[in-house]
């Protein structure tokens, strides 16, 4: 994966760069040390690395100004880094860079539940969040499978989702205010805790744009009470597009579950030996969560299986208690750590129209056969947003260069049907050249020309999001 030459005046200056971070930042807020910044030289895409020029990790929104105002007078770019499970190397850096991880800015600002809020800095865990209002009835909604891992600004960055976002929406729909420290060191507040401010919705704007415009230090989050009850139904098919055209025909009905979610057998064998869940044998398996009170679960769950016997399940079976519910869903959000023990694999995300699963899987399963790679699929179905694992070999020369092109040709799919290129992993270095797949110049232009106000210089996450060629005269400048 290319990356710009790095600038050989920052590379030469770095002495000076570190000793100017030094004297804004405590004594132990800086690593140089080669052997210490390897940690960072790559997120979850690990087939790519770099080291770093350096690494800072400031506790506070006013070490990251201060940092960020070293870094813009010398000229350094700055990589944003959550707790680095990025699987499109988001968080990747340049040769020529410093690294600013947020991972020890992890404290909970502010609760008001009357206001249905929580304020965290963003080097937060997802489930943490949680944890800390969960004994008083209360949950943060994005669930990504990740999200023991990954952090509330890695979460911003990228507009992540999980399974429950069918029901609850994304982050973005739960995202209700940020501070933003700009390149130059200026602090600045969007929205707040309140349902909608007025005025341009520059929050928006900063939700998913993968860390292009600023170092998001505070999160104002939306907390919800908890349901009063949830139980999952298990579904296995004979075939991937059977799971898929259910799926259709569940959201064509009208019908919200909290969560539907999508395993195909070399997943589930994996995920099985892991969680030992009691996945049925099959070849497709849908995971449906429906919530609410027991005659509203019951409700739901009756016109949901009656979708699903007009598909022939070979199996159709409820959790049959609490402890039940919780290994399904284990098994289910330790998909991607249950595959990497059995194989390489590069984690694809592509969203497309839930009317178009049942074709999109049929065409994942030809293109697998012509690149000559397996793929093993695990998403959300409830609202397309596709997984699919390429497995290959990292030590087969050319493996990898074969999975990328397979990987480009599913993308390219998805957008063919009408969807997009990501739904909650962002574009980073995995997908920029093929953001020319879906937007026009024109497009690509009045993106830019928003990163060109926020970060003039385009010192921020270098060489993400846009194609290279398309962005040089920019980076450049």
């Amino acid at each position: 994966m290319d990356m710009p030459v790095p600038d050989a005046r920052i590379l030469a200056g770095k002495a000076r760069i570190v000793a100017r971070l030094r004297d804004v930042l405590p004594a132990d807020a800086v690593i140089e040390d080669e052997t210490e910044t390897r940690a960072y030289e790559c997120d979850a895409l690990s087939a790519y690395r770099c080291l770093p020029l350096a690494v800072v990790l400031p506790r506070t929104t006013a070490e990251v100004a201060a940092a960020l105002r070293v870094c813009h007078e010398e000229g350094v770019p700055v990589v944003p880094r959550g707790a680095g499970t990025s699987l499109a190397g988001g968080s990747m850096p340049s040769r020529d860079a410093v690294v600013m991880g947020l991972a020890r800015m992890n404290a909970v600002l502010e609760t008001d539940f009357g206001s249905r809020f929580i304020r965290v800095q963003t080097g937060r865990t997802n489930l943490s969040v949680t944890g800390a209002i969960e004994g008083e009835g209360w949950f943060y909604a994005p669930d990504p499978s990740s999200q023991l891992a990954c952090a509330i600004g890695g979460n911003i960055a990228m507009n992540s989702g999980g399974a429950h976002c069918l029901k609850y929406g994304v982050t973005t729909n739960n995202l209700l205010g940020v501070t933003l420290v700009q390149m130059d060191g200026t602090v600045v507040t969007l929205g707040g805790p309140w349902m909608d401010a007025g005025g341009l919705d520059l929050l928006g704007v900063v939700c998913g744009s993968e860390g292009q415009l600023g170092v998001v230090t505070e999160a104002t989050l939306r907390i919800l009470p908890k349901p009063e009850g949830a139980r999952p139904v298990l579904m296995g098919f004979d075939a991937n597009e059977v799971a898929g055209a259910c799926v259709a025909d569940i959201i064509r009905a009208g019908i919200l579950p909290v969560a539907i979610e999508f395993m195909d057998r070399p997943c589930l064998v994996a995920c099985e030996a892991f969680a030992k869940a009691g996945y049925p044998d099959c070849e497709a398996l849908l995971i449906v969560e429906v919530e609410g009170s027991p005659a509203e679960i019951d409700e739901q769950l009756a016109a949901i299986k009656a979708i699903a016997l007009r598909h022939n399940p070979v199996e159709l079976r409820e959790a049959a208690d609490e402890d039940q519910a919780k290994r399904i869903w284990l098994g289910r959000k330790s998909a991607f750590g249950a595959m990497g023990q059995i194989n390489d694999y590069m984690c694809l995300d592509g969203t497309i129209p839930v009317s178009s699963l049942p074709f999109v899987l049929r065409r994942i399963g030809e293109i697998s056969r012509e690149f000559g790679l397996d793929v093993a699929n695990v998403f959300h179905a409830g609202d397309g947003n596709m997984h699919p694992l390429i497995l290959y070999n990292a030590n087969t020369p050319g493996d990898l260069e074969k999975c990328e092109a397979m990987g480009a040709a599913i993308l390219k799919l998805c957008v063919e049907v009408g969807g997009c290129l990501t739904g909650e992993h962002g574009v980073g270095i995995e997908k920029r050249d093929l953001m020319e797949v879906q937007y026009a110049p024109g497009d690509l232009e009045a993106q830019m020309q928003v990163k060109d106000v926020f970060d003039p210089r385009w010192l921020l996450n270098p060489a993400k999001v846009f194609p290279l060629a398309v962005s040089a005269g920019r980076r450049a400048g």
